[in-house]
């Protein structure tokens, strides 16, 4: 079965982000005022596993090995089954 993956990689709480600290004093420099900014980045792909829990288990090692550093990073994941 075909299943589509999302995830949603941040940083830790406590962890520098400068990315996000350069989008609020930009966004304050144009008169916006915002408070606590953070970014996010979202990974979408399809993937083939034998079930849902197959699948969550193989985006998990993903995440793991190669698409974020778990001693900096928190994620999300999101499992659905194509509709193929």
């Amino acid at each position: 079965m075909k299943y589509n993956a999302k995830v949603e990689i941040s940083l830790k709480k406590g962890m520098l982000n400068p990315e996000a600290s350069t989008i609020q004093r930009a966004l304050a420099l144009l008169d916006y005022q915002v408070k606590d900014t953070s970014t996010m980045e979202t990974i979408k792909f399809t993937l083939e596993a034998e079930d849902p829990d197959a699948a969550r288990n193989q985006v998990v090692e993903m995440c793991e090995r190669l698409l974020c550093n778990p001693v900096i990073h928190d994620y999300q994941i999101q499992i659905n089954q194509t509709g193929d």
